[in-house]
């Protein structure tokens, strides 16, 4: 929660976007290329962090979403609640079939909606790298006497 909200109130850009560098000191286009490659590469020593790697898209979770138990979870609580309800009604067999089946579903949407988490989880952490590399170029780069936005 303190990372998020650290990320969230930073001056820098966007999440993962190098920030802008302005020459506040009239620094020449080689003096800034120079000086560019050299924070880049102090970044990446000091933060354990390489930003191409980190630029790659995250693996995302595809296909069917098994693996939790969610849909196992759901089908045997479907099976208990239709059993009852199929025992009040005079079939509880029928019944604990109908509530597997609707517990199965239950469970898959679940496990869709924890899938789609773990996505989202795996994005915010690879933001969360970028925005700690870009912090380190941009402290760099202030030193050496530019702007940065």
């Amino acid at each position: 929660m303190a990372i998020a909200l650290a990320l969230v109130l930073s001056p820098l850009p966007a999440l993962g976007q190098k920030p802008s560098v302005y020459p506040a000191k009239g620094q020449s286009a080689q003096q800034k290329q120079k000086d560019d490659k050299e924070c880049m590469a102090w970044a990446k020593q000091d933060t354990g962090i390489d930003p191409v790697a980190a630029s790659a898209p995250p693996p995302q979770q595809t296909g069917a979403a098994v693996g939790g138990g969610e849909r196992v979870r759901g089908a045997a609580r479907g099976a208990v609640g239709g059993a009852v309800i199929g025992g009040i009604a005079g079939d509880a067999g029928a019944g604990a079939g109908i509530g597997a089946a609707a517990g199965t579903m239950a469970g898959g949407a679940r496990a869709r909606q924890n899938q789609a988490a773990a996505n989202d989880q795996a994005k915010q952490a690879q933001q969360a790298q970028l925005s700690t590399f870009y912090r380190a170029y941009g402290a760099c780069m202030e030193g050496r006497g530019y702007t940065i936005k």
